[in-house]
């Protein structure tokens, strides 16, 4: 093995549409890719659960039990990982009830209608709080992202009825580039 570093610059390479990350010696591609996040709407007594962040981006405001994919896993099974993380909760999921595209960050959110498989839930290591809002009570002035209001409306509108097709970003921000104001 070589002790000269790699020396990676940005280009477009041929037969590419834009600009990617090539090793200047031998051109290999590194593709930055979006990452995925997936999570969960949990409904108990048609109370949906939110969990207060212990950890940034956004320490200390409310979102959906939900996280980063990690590798050698399906969407569903990090969405339960993620609750157990976050909430102590092990979840049955009823289906997908969205996927958003953030644009604006790398993104993609698979994001799921779900409820306890047993009793019991409680604040995670990521979790300050872990607590059941009835819609009303729902602290929408301190949703720690545009996608927990999105989703939340989401699930609204479908109750616990069918799912059907996943809900997507709303008109207003259909790239997912727009902040909390434009995605409240």
């Amino acid at each position: 093995m070589s002790s000269t570093a790699t020396r990676f610059v940005r280009r477009t390479p041929e037969g590419e549409d834009r600009e990617r990350l090539t090793c200047a010696d031998c051109g290999y591609i590194a593709y930055e890719n979006p990452k995925i996040v997936t999570g969960s709407v949990v409904v108990v007594d048609g109370k949906v659960m939110l969990c207060r962040r212990a950890i940034e981006p956004r320490r200390g405001f409310w979102t959906i039990p939900a996280g980063y994919m990690e590798l050698d896993e399906t969407v569903e099974e990090a969405a339960m990982r993620e609750a157990r993380e976050e909430a102590c909760a092990d979840l049955a999921l009823d289906g997908i009830l969205a996927v958003y595209s953030i644009a604006r960050i790398g993104q993609v959110q698979v994001l799921f209608r779900a409820r306890l498989a047993s009793p019991g839930f409680a604040p995670g290591v990521e979790s300050l709080e872990v607590r059941l809002f009835d819609w009303n009570e729902i602290p929408w002035g301190d949703l720690a992202f545009p996608s927990v209001h999105w989703v939340l409306k989401a699930w609204r509108e479908v109750g616990d009825g069918p799912l059907g097709a996943p809900r997507t970003n709303p008109v207003e921000d259909s790239r997912g580039t727009g902040g909390l104001a434009e995605g409240s």
